[in-house]
């Protein structure tokens, strides 16, 4: 038995088949372009295989319950031709299969939680920080998702007493991912952000904000674990800087384990999302 997952970013689709013990068959991966060409290159890749079920994690935000009109749709992207389009619909009508549909940060989550940092945990929240800043979220090893599903990027950090810069989101300009995101550290300095120096000041302020988000995580969720991954996150220094700002933020108030062992990086760099997209294919067929 084979089963088919898709990580379907704003910036390339990645699609895998593997067999039930989870080996990959093949990998492919393709710029996101107009869904109907990108969409025609995720056929090509999954007509030469008879995949048992589909696990999808797709940029969003996206409609996730199945009694609303637009679930299976990508919505307000800004990301063009893709806002208010049926992406499950399109891959339903192709191939008659159970497909699990939810988003790119929460399959990276559910990743992360079976094989990856998270793993003998029944909670975690996983946050992306790279282009975009995204989390997912899983309580009792299942997928959390209310009216929607959670948008960890786009609340509300307190602003940094000397910081001036009006933030780079195109919804909420100032919010966690306007001012904490990759592209705010290239519009801050000019330099991106992998270019940038262990020592600039600028990562003071990245971690200023990003260990208040984890603050409201903790004090709101209070996963056993949280799992960093994305681009700006391969810098270990990065990651002292938000534990340290974390523990001064959090004052105590709640107790959380060893910051090194509640706080750490992802496993599974740049496979988190289709391995779980895959897990999650291969438990339907287990339905």
């Amino acid at each position: 038995m084979l089963v088919g997952g898709i990580e379907a970013g704003g910036t390339k689709f990645v699609c895998a088949v593997a067999n039930e013990q989870l080996e990959m068959i093949e990998k492919i991966s393709f710029p996101t372009v107009s869904p109907e060409e990108t969409l025609k290159q995720v056929f090509a890749f999954f007509d030469q295989y008879h995949v048992a079920a589909i696990g999808i994690g797709s940029f969003g935000p996206i409609g996730v319950r199945p009694d609303q009109p637009k679930y299976g749709y990508v919505l307000s992207t800004p990301k063009k031709g893709w806002e208010n389009f049926d992406v499950l619909g399109t891959l339903k009508s192709r191939y008659s299969i159970p497909m699990y549909w939810t988003t790119d940060v929460n399959t990276a989550a559910y990743g992360e939680l079976k094989m990856g940092a998270a793993q003998g945990c029944s909670s975690c929240i996983y946050v992306t920080v790279g282009t975009g800043i995204g989390g997912g979220i899983i309580v009792d090893r299942q997928i959390f998702q209310g009216i929607s599903h959670p948008e960890m990027g786009h609340f509300f950090v307190k602003r940094h007493p000397e910081d001036t810069y009006k933030g780079c989101c195109p919804y909420h300009q100032d919010c966690l991912e306007g001012l904490a995101s990759g592209p705010s550290l290239e519009a801050r300095t000019g330099i991106k952000g992998e270019q940038l120096t262990a020592d600039d000041p600028i990562w003071e302020l990245q971690a200023y904000y990003l260990a208040q988000a984890l603050v409201a995580y903790t004090v709101i969720v209070g996963p056993e674990k949280i799992v960093l991954g994305g681009g700006v996150m391969n810098q270990d220094h990065l990651l002292q800087k938000i534990r340290r700002h974390f523990l001064k933020a959090i004052n105590g108030y709640v107790q959380v384990p060893s910051v090194e062992e509640y706080i750490v990086r992802w496993e599974l760099p740049n496979e988190s999302g289709l391995i779980g997209a895959l897990l999650l294919a291969m438990e339907l067929t287990n339905q």
